[in-house]
């Protein structure tokens, strides 16, 4: 019997041998296949990261894909965003707006799953669990789908070469932690006119050398070294699938996607005035006033990359991003996350200066911790992001912010406590204008988790 847990908020996602199968993947085949047909579609592009499950659970999606009646184009061994954006391209002579990518993301090696666009939109939530339900209830359609071998990558590479242009070269670390990135990021950079220092750009599914997550720190490491030695300007870090960027200075500093995004906002608002910029919860406070500050609207929404693109549709518009590291530009781009494009585009503002490092060490920055995590039993954190909801209060708190989990402004910061949507804990981030504010943001927080779990492991 297939598990409902592998079934998230934005993706499919479980642990090969155990919750995840050539069975499972040949069912969520026949599932997704089904549903492309009953919205009207006959074709699916798909790819596949450099997992070492990947070929065998790709082989098996398609078989289902093809089962259920719909032509399978298999674009191989890609990044994420050429998935997304084989959606947006003819491909091999047709136009396909419906694709899944086999990725694991930044999980553990033994981890895999599937990242899905259906007839042009980025699914989740109930359309997730619609897969599921037709998978229980084998409502399948029947078929006799094609299969066709499709190479996009120098289609790819081609249409960011036509819309980057740096007015000086670039000399550029990209580290791409043996994921998939490292396939196409140095080719793409090079045809930019950077010249590149490759670390780990060998797709190699064991991750022999550091997790591929450039949003934990300690995964930064090999690039911060290799800037403070050599002659390069920036350093660029993907994660498994190549649709998340880290970025750091010359002289070792990390720049957080939320401050990424203040260099594109600054950018973007120039051709679109008055545009709305959005953000999810976890970024700084002193983006907003860097919106306004800029002619844009600013809009905090919920965390997922799903959850972004669906906004980023119904809105309309330019400029989304995470703090995660998915950026999504509508503003010259197709409006998916795409690490590589958003390396391209920092690229194309940083060779402006003669110091991209003091152009990014100016941005506005302020007091802040990583993303801190309680870890918890399977359901327990959607529990305790509820009974917080319903009943804590918080000392001295401008305002509470319930989109997704809590997010409490103060006026001198900020606290959040969400509930992740693809492991079993809460998540947690603090800002403040200095350390005294952080620590008395922290202790309320603190009061509020221990009075509803009084065993919370507290990782602050």
């Amino acid at each position: 019997m297939i598990s409902n847990s592998i079934f998230k908020a934005y993706d499919i996602r479980g642990i090969v041998g155990q919750t995840l199968d050539t069975s499972v993947a040949h069912s969520i085949g026949l599932a997704f296949g089904s549903e492309v047909r009953a919205h009207g579609g006959d074709a699916v592009a798909i790819g596949r990261d450099g997992r070492l499950s990947g070929p065998e659970l790709s082989t098996a999606l398609a078989d289902g894909l093809r089962a259920a009646g719909v032509d399978v184009i298999d674009l191989g061994l890609v990044p994420t965003p050429l998935g997304y954006f084989a959606t947006h391209v003819p491909l091999n002579g047709r136009q396909v707006d419906s694709c899944i990518v086999v990725t694991g993301s930044h999980n553990p090696p033994n981890y895999n799953g599937f990242k899905m666009v259906l007839r042009g939109a980025a699914i989740y939530g109930e359309q997730i669990q619609a897969l599921y339900q037709r998978i229980v209830a084998q409502e399948f359609t029947a078929g006799q789908g094609s299969y066709q071998l499709h190479d996009c990558v120098a289609a790819y590479i081609a249409r960011i070469v036509s819309d980057i242009k740096l007015a000086r070269p670039l000399k550029v670390v990209v580290d791409c932690g043996n994921g998939v990135a490292g396939a196409i990021a140095p080719r793409l950079f090079r045809a930019l006119g950077c010249e590149v220092h490759e670390l780990f750009c060998e797709v190699d599914g064991h991750f022999p050398n550091h997790h591929p997550d450039p949003a934990r720190p300690e995964n930064l490491q090999d690039v911060i070294d290799v800037l403070a030695t050599g002659d390069a300007e920036i350093g660029f870090a993907f994660d498994g699938d190549g649709d998340r960027l880290g970025v750091v200075t010359k002289d070792g500093q990390i720049i957080y996607p939320d401050r990424q995004l203040m260099l594109f906002v600054r950018d973007v608002l120039s051709r679109h005035a008055g545009g709305q910029i959005i953000y999810d919860v976890k970024c700084t406070r002193k983006l907003a006033p860097w919106v306004r500050a800029h002619g844009g609207e600013p809009l905090m929404w919920k965390t997922g990359h799903s959850l972004i693109k669906a906004k980023l549709r119904e809105t309309g518009a330019p400029l989304a991003g995470e703090m995660s590291g998915h950026i999504f530009f509508k503003d010259r781009w197709y409006g998916f996350d795409d690490g590589l494009y958003t390396g391209a585009r920092l690229l194309e503002l940083l060779c402006r200066t003669d110091d991209p490092s003091a152009l990014l060490n100016g941005l506005p920055d302020s007091i802040a911790t990583p993303e801190l995590q309680i870890k918890l039993s399977e359901g327990e954190n959607f529990k305790l992001i509820e009974q917080l909801q319903k009943s804590a209060r918080f000392s001295g708190a401008d305002e509470v912010v319930m989109i997704d989990g809590l997010r409490v402004e103060y006026p001198d910061g900020f606290g959040l406590a969400r509930a992740s949507n693809t492991t079993p804990m809460v998540v947690l981030r603090f800002e403040a204008d200095d350390e005294e504010a952080l620590e008395r943001i922290q202790r309320d927080f603190r009061r509020v988790i221990l009075a509803q779990k009084p065993d919370a492991k507290l990782p602050f």
